[in-house]
């Protein structure tokens, strides 16, 4: 009998505790840390950027830049090309380390450039579908807030909203819980994709449509046990943020005196120096953002590798009891037991 939601938690917890705990190896720990933030096992933006304030100021150093309104155009143009490319490879970056996490959990030990160069081809394929599956969930959110809003816009709703209130409210009722729908089924296909699908495309080499014409052959018969696995994974996660947000709270804490010394160090610095937002010191400013978020992020991942292990654990066991090949790979049949030779009797003494 497959085993129910409930039933592998225990399991998970065990495998997580084994993995890191029996022995404690400092070297798996950070590896796990570094895979799981870019997988993005933690649900963390991986966007980055800078945000500038200051009043209008008499001088062109820091604190209070001065900036030239004719570099908006070329900045805004430069970052409306650079962005998307940076989101193509972290999304891609991501794609493989999912797969990375996957074997790392599944073998019980993190091996980052062999396990890279493993699951190529598989990984290629969860790209295309993460890219095709954003854009349709971006479609969707378009669709959902843009026809309506076409529709009212057109009768003239928003010339007078007085005159239109119910209507207006009932159409942003309807637009509400369409967005919940859309976001609660975005939701489930992204987590069923990476906990049930890329197991199937890692060890048949499979796309992932074909992953999940299969998956759609299990949930027939176990819509329930699936179900419940999604709210119990879901109340899990949510216990996890918490704990995980304490967590990061306290680590916060306790870098923010070291991380803002050296940001009070460098703007003195740069005022010294007379410095101004031009190009090149805004692409500095963005670049030391992003390298500062990452690094901050890695921190709050090594605190959290317990959650980043535990939460594949719970899916590969789940999954394992309805996948053969998995199976053989989480309960891996016993050595033969060796044939023992069959005792020589020792030839009868004489009577003498």
């Amino acid at each position: 009998m497959p085993l129910s939601a409930v039933d592998c938690v225990g399991p998970a917890f065990e495998h997580m505790k084994m993995q890191l705990f029996r022995p404690f190896r400092i070297w798996q720990w950070t590896r796990l840390a570094f895979v799981g933030l870019l997988a993005g096992e933690l649900s963390s933006g991986n966007s980055c950027g800078s945000h500038v304030q200051g009043a209008p100021s008499h001088g062109h150093g820091w604190p209070g830049p001065h900036m030239d309104p004719a570099l908006l155009i070329p900045i805004a143009i430069l970052v409306a090309l650079i962005v998307p490319i940076v989101l193509l490879v972290f999304l891609y970056i991501s794609s493989r380390m999912r797969f990375v996490l996957f074997d790392s959990v599944v073998t019980r030990k993190c091996e980052v450039r062999r396990m890279w160069s493993a699951r190529g081809g598989p990984a290629l394929y969860y790209f295309v579908w993460n890219v095709v599956f954003f854009l349709i969930t971006f479609a969707g959110f378009g669709l959902i807030i843009g026809v309506p809003a076409i529709f009212a816009f057109a009768n003239g709703w928003f010339k007078a909203p007085r005159e239109h209130l119910p209507a207006l409210i009932l159409v942003g009722v309807i637009v509400f819980f369409l967005l919940l729908g859309w976001v609660l089924l975005s939701a489930v296909v992204h987590v069923f994709t990476k906990d049930f699908v890329v197991p199937q495309m890692a060890l048949e080499n499979i796309t992932a449509v074909e992953g999940w014409g299969r998956l759609l052959k299990m949930l027939g018969p176990e819509k329930g046990r699936y179900i419940a696995y999604a709210v119990l994974k879901a109340v899990m996660a949510i216990a996890a943020a918490i704990a995980v947000g304490i967590a990061g709270v306290i680590l916060f804490l306790l870098l923010l005196i070291p991380l803002g010394g050296v940001g009070v160090i460098w703007l003195l610095i740069g005022r010294a120096a007379g410095l101004g937002w031009n190009v090149f010191t805004i692409t500095l400013a963005i670049v030391a953002g992003c390298i500062l978020l990452f690094l901050v992020l890695y921190a709050l991942s090594l605190v959290a590798v317990p959650v980043i292990v535990f939460f594949p654990a719970y899916s590969i066991y789940f999954f394992a009891a309805r996948y053969p090949l998995l199976e053989k790979l989480v309960y891996p049949p016993p050595p033969p037991t060796p044939v023992q030779p069959p005792l020589v009797q020792p030839p009868p003494e004489p009577i003498g």
